[in-house]
């Protein structure tokens, strides 16, 4: 069979590239080995956004009487429902990928697909049998998995990754989260508010190493809070699993300790999938594990391009998905524009939630600008304070001589909802007055934004 553009993946990136592509009139196949949907909607973004919920939920039930709720009887958490609510919200949305590519009439071949030669991908079947297709364009979409590091091995049981902390089929009485990014820290809020007592280490100075300090140590203190420990400034030497659980030596501000714990969960980052696909032998260019692209997702060689967590760009899924569209756009002659990267914006949905686009204070200020920070702290919010969750706050920081938002960092109750608009005046160059003078509806969160714009006017 031959098509005029094959993908292989069907994560964000590979799945929006196909549906994009077909719209567009192209006849579109879709290699998988796995799950329709990729990591995201099966192991990933989603699942995890289910597990939120249900903790959410049961941190609402025990915080009832400040509502002025009573009532009677033990609320506790069942970790094997909400790990079945979680797994039925990832099946449905990856049956909705599926009725996507049927109503598109994207081709779907299951199996590995590698690219055999130049314009043609073989697919090992699960039963061994294998199959050659050929197309003149082939996106290379398949994504990533968790890192693991040689002294922390993980066996699924005691050391586990992201995808075990998805399915545990009991609560532990205590766990320890290396790595502190988006994914240790939504799994870290998710634990310690079902009532585990989590153990947090991170090697850089703060956690969330790559948000805002203050939002940093807003986050650090809400995650006190509820009794969790934080070790930042500390790295893991080793990790040893007993007939008890796990020892794992560190050493930070307090010199080398022990910790000990039940479960050690790994959230170390991500590593390319980009093995068996034949990059070598046709002599596709691979840099410190990441393909080498341009801004239109062309690889070295004609006709393979790279797209989402495989190349050297934020390993998000909303990033796959904008590159898919820029790489298709470009395949059927349209002539895209570039994705600008300093408008890429990034969420943590833990409690407060965290939403960050563009620089930092710190960045801007290593970068020269002269800069006005402004900020509204959301225990003045009318809205915050009637739902009960006051902390966090809104900062933007602006350049001081044309005015324009260089940076957001907003903490605080559903504040990723909030991210469009800085996104937006960040995108498009807006001003502060601009903002300024911009009505924003009352009672709301995103207030904040005007009222954090206003003081630095």
């Amino acid at each position: 069979m031959k098509y005029d553009i094959i993908v292989i993946g069907s994560g964000p990136g590979g799945h929006v590239a196909a549906l994009k592509a077909a719209r567009k009139g192209k006849s579109v196949a879709v290699v998988e080995r796995a799950e329709l949907g990729g990591v995201c909607v099966n192991w990933g973004c989603i699942p995890t956004k289910a597990m939120l919920k249900s903790a959410q939920v049961y941190h609402y039930f025990e915080s009832a009487a400040a509502y002025g709720i009573d009532f009677e009887g033990t609320v506790r958490p069942s970790l094997d429902k909400i790990v079945a609510r979680s797994r039925g919200v990832a099946e449905q949305m990856n049956k909705g990928v599926a009725f996507l590519f049927k109503k598109a009439g994207v081709a779907l071949y299951e199996g590995n697909g590698r690219i055999a030669e130049k314009g043609v991908v073989e697919v090992v079947k699960a039963d061994g049998t294998t199959e050659r297709i050929e197309a003149d364009h082939i996106i290379l979409a398949t994504g990533s998995r968790p890192r693991e590091i040689p002294i922390m091995p993980v066996d699924g049981k005691r050391i586990i990754s992201s995808k075990e902390a998805l399915t545990l089929s009991e609560l532990p009485e205590s766990m320890i989260i290396v790595g502190s990014g988006a994914i240790g820290c939504e799994f870290a809020w998710v634990y310690a508010a079902l009532g585990v007592k989590v153990t947090i280490v991170e090697y850089l100075p703060q956690m969330l190493p790559l948000a805002d300090e203050e939002v940093s140590r807003t986050l650090e203190r809400s995650f006190r809070k509820m009794k969790a420990t934080v070790l930042t400034a500390t790295g893991v030497k080793a990790v040893r699993v007993t007939d008890e659980g796990c020892e794992v030596d560190v050493e930070g501000k307090k010199g080398a300790e022990t910790l000990r714990a039940d479960v050690v969960l790994s959230a170390v980052g991500v590593k390319s999938n980009i093995e068996g696909l034949g990059l070598e032998e046709l002599g596709v260019k691979v840099e410190r594990d990441k393909i080498v692209v341009d801004d239109l997702f062309r690889t070295s060689v004609e006709g393979i391009y790279a797209i989402g967590d495989i190349v050297a760009t934020p390993a998000l899924a909303h990033v796959a998905s904008a590159e898919a569209t820029v790489c298709v756009e470009a395949i059927c002659g349209e002539n895209p524009e570039p994705i600008d990267y300093t408008t890429i914006p990034s969420c943590v949905y833990t409690t407060p939630e965290v939403a960050m686009v563009g620089l930092t204070e710190k960045q801007a200020t290593e970068q020269g600008y002269e800069i006005k920070v402004g900020k509204y702290q959301f225990m003045a919010s009318g809205k915050a304070t009637a739902a009960g969750d006051r902390d966090g706050f809104v900062k933007l920081i602006y350049d001081a001589q044309t005015e324009k938002l260089l940076g957001a960092h907003i903490i605080g109750a559903s504040v990723t909802e909030m991210l469009g608009e800085p996104a937006l005046a960040k995108r498009l160059g807006i001003t502060a007055r601009q903002i300024a003078s911009t009505v924003h509806s009352h009672p709301t969160m995103y207030e904040g934004l005007l009222e954090a714009t206003e003081e630095v006017l």
